[in-house]
């Protein structure tokens, strides 16, 4: 796909990972060699975006299997259980990370040597990494039949093709749109703190030659009152039970615009973060951030020294407020507890669920 890069390379003795901090003024490659380091660019948002997180950590898992050199499957086992532990600790919010961490691990207990248990963690990393384009597209498929070609949408944060394998969630309709000659256009939010709607979903959608407009985050009301947006459209780091979803901060601001000023609000979420054992929003664990994130841009100080910070990096969107979700197997509306746990444990493909509720 042209104008569209991966973020996050395997070359089985290190992870290469395109350090997104740098963007959109340098394009600059971390070579990860150690867990250290990939922790280090998960922690720092190098690399980011759930399903990126999550294929790092698994790669950088493959990667420290090559290198420990133990003859003991069980010694192998329980250091492979603490270098996980070690990664999970580096983001608490996005449930991808455990979500693939867990499948390299369960297919290394499958295994009757180290040797095999190396090549089972490389081959199942390398198969999330495909699974993820797959998945990516065909959410990118469902998101269309909620689209027309001429079509604007507003997003925030960055939820495209650098945070997954390819294509993206939220970004996946724009990018398969410009593949079909659609004409969609995007308003992107900076989002602050961070400015990845600023930095990085502007930078990918001029990349894929994508009509992109910038606005501050203070500017989403107006821009959705007057600018005839179709629907806002966002991704997401986990997805509880009963359809709650946390994302990116400020995301649940514009659910409530989009409520009141009736334009649809779609979530495009993998089903890999879609998780059944965390019952509501309420349970979904808010990471905060450092308060120089607020303070500061690019290292230079905006506010008095020593202001107080409340810094949370994601927020909660109720179910109530979403007009679906977007999964690779297909959308979901109305009753998510049912139509989510539905696509998450019986294996439907391709196909619409509407429960009741709407």
């Amino acid at each position: 796909m042209s104008g569209l890069i991966r973020s996050v390379e395997y070359r089985r003795d290190h992870v290469l990972i395109l350090d997104q901090t740098k963007l959109p003024h340098r394009t600059k490659w971390l070579r990860c060699e150690t867990v250290d380091q990939v922790r280090e660019a998960i922690r720092a948002l190098k690399v980011r975006g759930a399903p990126a997180i999550g294929m790092a950590a698994a790669f950088g898992l493959s990667v420290w299997a090559r290198r420990f050199d133990t003859p003991s499957l069980t010694v192998f086992w329980d250091e492979l259980e603490k270098q996980r532990e070690y990664l999970a600790s580096s983001r608490p919010t996005a449930v991808n990370l455990f979500w693939a961490m867990n499948r390299v691990v369960g297919a290394a207990k499958r295994a009757k040597d180290v040797g095999e248990a190396r090549c089972l963690i490389e081959k199942e990393a390398l198969f999330i990494q495909e699974e993820d384009e797959s998945v990516c597209r065909s959410i990118g498929e469902h998101a269309l039949s909620l689209l027309h070609d001429g079509d604007s949408v507003l997003t925030i944060c960055n939820a495209g093709g650098i945070a997954t394998a390819r294509y993206g969630t939220a970004l996946a309709p724009l990018h398969l749109a410009k593949e079909r000659g659609w004409k969609l256009s995007a308003f992107a939010c900076e989002t602050r703190p961070l400015l990845q709607g600023a930095r990085l979903t502007t930078w990918e959608l001029q990349q894929a030659g994508v009509d992109v407009t910038l606005i501050t985050d203070g500017m989403a009301a107006h821009t959705m009152r007057t600018k005839n947006i179709a629907a806002v459209i966002v991704g997401c780091d986990r997805v509880a039970a009963n359809g709650d979803t946390a994302n990116k901060i400020g995301t649940f601001g514009l659910a409530l615009i989009a409520r009141q000023l009736g334009i649809p609000f779609y979530v495009a979420a993998p089903l890999s973060t879609v998780d059944l054992d965390t019952p509501t929003g309420d349970d979904i664990p808010i990471e905060e951030r450092s308060p120089d994130e607020v303070t500061r841009i690019s290292d230079r100080l905006i506010a008095p020294e020593g202001t107080n910070v409340y810094n949370p990096a994601f927020d909660v969107t109720p179910a109530e407020y979403i007009t679906a979700i977007i999964t690779e197997k297909g959308i979901v509306r109305g009753n998510y507890p049912e139509g989510l746990a539905r696509l998450k444990t019986n294996g439907e493909r391709n196909a619409s669920v509407t429960t009741p509720g709407t």
